[in-house]
């Protein structure tokens, strides 16, 4: 499926250069002269090898078409992440680098979408927003709430997160899963 590559995000599969690459990062640059573009950082799927590519903003690439399965994290288990099937109750194991993205926000037994390509996983991907506890944040400091200053937490998975000043250890909150950034008290 050819999509302008404006379009494009970070977790998408693209068929380039004879090769399926997996999009890492994406950064729409506008120069104050020239024409826009879109600088992507890419891994091969195949080889594992990483590129960075630029894009001129009017050109078009190929985007993989994926199946989605539902799946459940299991567990980790030396650097493999096992997933069953929420319908056939299949397991399979993922390597680390097929769930790096996710990694920072998945706990055992949620439920997430992995993507295959011809019946080989390549991608899991996230709901929109999850649901984490904070375990460690400094304490407030009396005063601060006059700012919209932000202090440094730590997320139930082991993520950093930025928290509100008024957030204790304990709370729970919504995590937007694309930016890695706090929404909101869950």
């Amino acid at each position: 499926m050819l999509i302008n590559v404006t379009s494009v995000r970070t977790g998408h599969i693209l068929d380039w250069d004879g090769g399926l690459w997996k999009v890492v990062k994406t950064h729409h640059v506008t120069p104050g002269k020239g024409v826009a573009c879109m600088q992507l950082e890419m891994r091969n799927l195949e080889k594992g090898n990483k590129t960075n590519k630029r894009f001129n903003s009017t050109e078009k690439v190929e985007r993989v078409v994926l199946n989605q399965r539902k799946m459940q994290f299991l567990y980790e288990d030396g650097g493999q992440y096992n997933f069953m099937d929420m319908e056939t109750y299949d397991q399979i194991a993922l390597g680390e680098d097929m769930v790096e993205a996710a990694k920072p926000y998945m706990l055992p037994e949620m439920e997430v979408e992995v993507e295959f390509h011809d019946e080989r996983p390549l991608n899991v991907k996230l709901p929109q927003s999850v649901n984490l506890v904070v375990t460690e944040c400094d304490a407030s400091i009396k005063g601060q709430t006059a700012t919209s200053s932000y202090k440094p937490g730590v997320l139930e998975t082991g993520a950093s997160i930025m928290v509100p000043p008024y957030l204790e250890a304990g709370t729970k909150v919504r995590v937007n899963t694309e930016t890695g950034e706090y929404m909101e008290r869950a």
